[in-house]
């Protein structure tokens, strides 16, 4: 074989794999899915209000604002279950509260709002204090997403933040509060971008 014809041969194999390459990464990156945005718009515990008088009113009312970041892909949320602990003691629940499943559209925004029935024993410390307590909201739920006609397999969520509450029985902080993940952030998107990307200029640079 000539040698033209070997380096022929050689750019064709690089071309085919560069142009391989650039098709996988823009097929990932298409069915690349973003986790919804959970925060908590409205947090109100009435038996907190101190203008109120009402310590036997240890209902919780909340609203969540879940927010779908995906520009072409829906998600179906099975049931969204909150659980509200005691600070610092968080592994004492002490009330919680279900969300039906449901569907959301692609960079739709969905409020919903719940209840829950808190331990009046907390309570009653909390307004024989200073009025102000500290809540742990962790919210646990699966969701799969729809990309045109198809599902992917489900993806547990489970996030959660401190909710501190004044002698008016809402949350201190007027913004929303946003709920976290506390594992680590997963990076092994990036690595595979850095690769690919390193791969494609190391074969242009053989032409």
């Amino acid at each position: 074989m000539s040698e033209s014809g070997s380096g022929g041969c050689c750019r064709c194999c690089c071309s085919f794999i560069f142009t391989l390459g650039l098709t996988s990464l823009f097929m990932w990156l298409s069915l690349r899915t973003s986790n919804p945005k959970c925060s908590i718009e409205q947090f109100y515990l009435p038996a907190l209000n101190r203008s109120l008088n009402q310590p036997n009113d240890t209902t919780l009312q909340f609203k969540l604002k879940l927010e779908n970041t995906n520009k072409d892909k829906g998600v179906y949320y099975d049931d969204v279950n909150l659980t509200i602990s005691e600070v610092p003691n968080g592994s004492h629940v002490i009330g919680s509260s279900v969300i039906p499943k449901f569907y959301q559209g692609h960079k739709k925004t969905a409020e919903k709002n719940g209840t829950a029935e808190i331990d009046k024993g907390v309570v009653s410390r909390a307004v024989s204090g200073n009025g102000k307590v500290v809540f742990r909201v962790d919210l646990v739920t699966k969701v799969r997403f729809k990309i045109i006609a198809w599902q992917t397999k489900r993806h547990k969520i489970k996030v959660g933040a401190d909710v501190e509450v004044n002698d008016k029985g809402t949350k201190v902080n007027d913004k929303n509060i946003k709920l976290k993940s506390s594992s680590p952030r997963n990076t092994s998107y990036c690595v595979f971008l850095g690769v690919l990307l390193n791969f494609c200029v190391f074969v242009s640079l053989n032409f």
